[in-house]
Order: C-alpha cells, then sequence, then structure tokens
C-alpha cells in the first residue's frame, strides 16, 4: 500500500509543485488541507479544492479553525494588546500556528504516515509549521520539498507543465496573505530598506473621505458591541469592523523585526479592525485599571505577542499569561467612541462604570476632596527623602 502525507495547501506555485511531486516521485498518496482561519472566502475554497483534485490529491478538504483561532489566539491579543515592535498585531504568525495544528490533528485523524508543507528554508512559516508538527506528532515525518530541493519558480512551473498540469503563475508583485486579524503584503519595496509600499499595493483602497463615529462596546475586555449593535458573535463583530474602518484606509503600517532563524524582516500590512480594536481597548483600559495592573499587563503582553510570534504557543506558560490576562480583564467594560477619518483615526472617550475617574477623590489639576493641602505639603516632603539623601551625600564628597 501506498504510504499517506496530508499536505497543508493553499494552491499557490509551491503547494502545486509539492502535490504534484509527492505523488509522480515520491510514490504517496496525497491528501490536501486548507485550513481557513477567517481569510478564505466560500468561492475561494472551492477553486483552492479544484485545484487539488486537478494536481492527483487523494482527497481534499477545508479546515474551518477561525472560531479556535479566536478564542485561543485573538481573545488574548487583544487582552494583552499585542502589537509586535508596537507596530504590528501579528496577523499572519499567529493564524500559522493554528493553521499548522488543525493540519496535524487531520493527520493523524486519517493515519498519515508524514506530513509536508511547501515553506521555504527563509522564512518564519518553516518554524512554525515543522516545531508545531513535531511537537504534537513526533512519529509523524515532516516532508518539506520547496526547501529541502532550494527549487526556483521557473523549475516549479516547468515540472508542473511536464506532468501535465498548467495554470497562470505568472509572478505576482507582491504576496498577500489575508485573515481574520489583518492581511500582510510583501515583495518589492518590502525588500528594501529605503522605501515603502505604493497606495496601489494594499489590497483595502480608500472609499470613505467623510469623517465617520465608530463605537465599540467591550465587556470583560471582548468586543460586545458595534454602533450599538450587540454581537455575541465575535467573529462577526470582528469583520464588521473591518467593513467600516477598511474604508478609510486606515491600519496601514511597515512592520520591521527579527525573524526567528535571526535575520531581519520587513512586511507591510494592512490591519484596520485590529489596529482600531487594540487601540480602543487599551484606551479602556487606561481608565478602569490601576497603575500596577496595566503596568504588569503590559510586561507579559509583550512576551505572549513574542511567544506567539516565534511559534512557542504550546510552551505551558502561554496558559499561565492567559490566565493573568483573563483576570486582568474583569473591569474592562464600557463604550469607546473612535473618530474615522481619512487613513487616520482619533480615540474621542470612553464612557465605563468602572472608569476611575470617576472617583469621588478629585479632579485632575482643579479641585482635591479627599486630603488637605497640609496632607500634600507632608506627601511631598516625605517622598522627597530619598533624592534629598543621595545629593547630599553627593555634595559632601565634593560632587
Amino acid at each position: 500500500m501506498k504510504k499517506k502525507v496530508v499536505l497543508a495547501f493553499s494552491g499557490g506555485l509551491d503547494t502545486s509543485f509539492c502535490a504534484k511531486y509527492l505523488s509522480e516521485e515520491k510514490g504517496y498518496e496525497v491528501y490536501t488541507a486548507i485550513a481557513n482561519t477567517g481569510g478564505f472566502s466560500p468561492d475561494e475554497l472551492k477553486i483552492v479544492e479544484e485545484k487539488a483534485y486537478k494536481l492527483g490529491a487523494v482527497k481534499h478538504v477545508a479546515l474551518d479553525v477561525t472560531q479556535e483561532y479566536y478564542e485561543k489566539s485573538i481573545k488574548y491579543m487583544v487582552f494583552g494588546n499585542v502589537l509586535r515592535n508596537g507596530t504590528y498585531p501579528i496577523s499572519v504568525s499567529s493564524e500559522r500556528i493554528f493553521q499548522a495544528i488543525a493540519i496535524i490533528n487531520y493527520a493523524k485523524e486519517i493515519g498519515a504516515d508524514a506530513v509536508a508543507h511547501g515553506s521555504t528554508g527563509a522564512g518564519n512559516d518553516q518554524v512554525r509549521f515543522d516545531l508545531t508538527f513535531d511537537v504534537l506528532a513526533p512519529e509523524i515525518e515532516i516532508i518539506t520539498p520547496t526547501r529541502d530541493m532550494i527549487l526556483t519558480r521557473e523549475y516549479e512551473i516547468d515540472y508542473l507543465k511536464r506532468h501535465g498540469y498548467e495554470a497562470d503563475f505568472t509572478k505576482m508583485e507582491y504576496s498577500i496573505n489575508k485573515g481574520l486579524w489583518g492581511t500582510s503584503i510583501g515583495g518589492k519595496e518590502t525588500l528594501k530598506s529605503n522605501q515603502t509600499l505604493p497606495e496601489e499595493a494594499y489590497p483595502s483602497q480608500l472609499t470613505k473621505k467623510e469623517s465617520e463615529i465608530l463605537t465599540i462596546d467591550f465587556e470583560q475586555g471582548e468586543i460586545a458591541g458595534v454602533n450599538g449593535k450587540k454581537y455575541t458573535n465575535k467573529i462577526e463583530a470582528i469583520n464588521k469592523i473591518e467593513e467600516i474602518t477598511s474604508a478609510f484606509a486606515i491600519g496601514r503600517d511597515m512592520h520591521i523585526g527579527d525573524t526567528i532563524i535571526g535575520i531581519k524582516g520587513r512586511v507591510g500590512f494592512e490591519a484596520a479592525a485590529p489596529l482600531v480594536i487594540i487601540n480602543a481597548h487599551k484606551m479602556l483600559e487606561k481608565h478602569t485599571l490601576t497603575k500596577w495592573q496595566q503596568y504588569w499587563k503590559e510586561q507579559l503582553g509583550n512576551w505572549y505577542g513574542m511567544f506567539l510570534h516565534e511559534a512557542q504557543y504550546l510552551e505551558p506558560v502561554m496558559r499561565d499569561i492567559e490566565a493573568f490576562l483573563i483576570s486582568s480583564q474583569e473591569n474592562v467594560t464600557g463604550t469607546v467612541t473612535i473618530k474615522l477619518m481619512p487613513y487616520h483615526y482619533v480615540l474621542v472617550g470612553v464612557d465605563s462604570d468602572f472608569d476611575l475617574m470617576k472617583a469621588e477623590f478629585g479632579e485632575y489639576g482643579e479641585i482635591n476632596k479627599a486630603w488637605s493641602a497640609d496632607d500634600a505639603k507632608g506627601f511631598t516632603k516625605i517622598y522627597s527623602i530619598p533624592t534629598k539623601v543621595f545629593h547630599s551625600v553627593q555634595k559632601k564628597n565634593g560632587k
């Protein structure tokens, strides 16, 4: 009997080559699987399925893990206000882990002997797929033809033609990866340090030029409503915010960071909904969390984002950080108002029953209600003592 291999399949050139190569040259029964984390429409998934069967797949499946992706990743990225290097909502990197988990679980379900992907040897995805596969199913072989054979685009196209498969693989100027939590854009200008993407490179274009008010309701840190309409389905709420905000062409930027394998990398992205949601959530937290809650949550949020980006989602400490993040959201409930304008937005303000500015102790810069002038003088005097001691010693030593 032929051995079974499950191929993580997108329908692009690399995975198309892998499908044909694994069947023709290695003699595998090829099962193809696409794990959808919110970036594919039903029509797009149908096209991918048709490609898989044309390439000789024994069976093709579409694994929808969008809900799991929200519950086990996006929710915590919002709680932690995760923006890698203060910029990037780790759109693609967070998706890859859940795609890899879905693929390897399917491989175990059908008793596959091997699992394969089309990643090259120059990026982060090879680590994300390999590590996840190896941790969850060390008994299953991992095959990576594109990486191992160091193939050129021309070789792959020619190989497919020689084996009866012709498709339009005309090289696109940009590589686009779309998902629920943002879209990445790579190529051309992103490969140089002194250039940025032109307007036409972004999939979403400016269609609204008049300013507009958007309100987002949060309940214990999670989105609960958009413009006054309640949402129990958080994915629908995110998509609604994306629909509204992307029309203003906001959420665009260039991420520059360190890859897992140690080199610097650049990628353009558009993530209107993620950036608006995270920054609105962060503003609500400024009003509802104490100083030290904010401080420690920022530290752990940064670590959570870094581990997630670098394929460490399965590390047990991630569950510990998630428990902290959940606890921190108990009072993060309220409505945030945002003013949307072409290419940018303004956080207007918040309305929350847990707003710590509403406490009856005083109004900043205006009036004190819980202490006297003498209390303030005494506090300031005591507060200054450590610094006064230091400068006194310095003076005695002629400094």
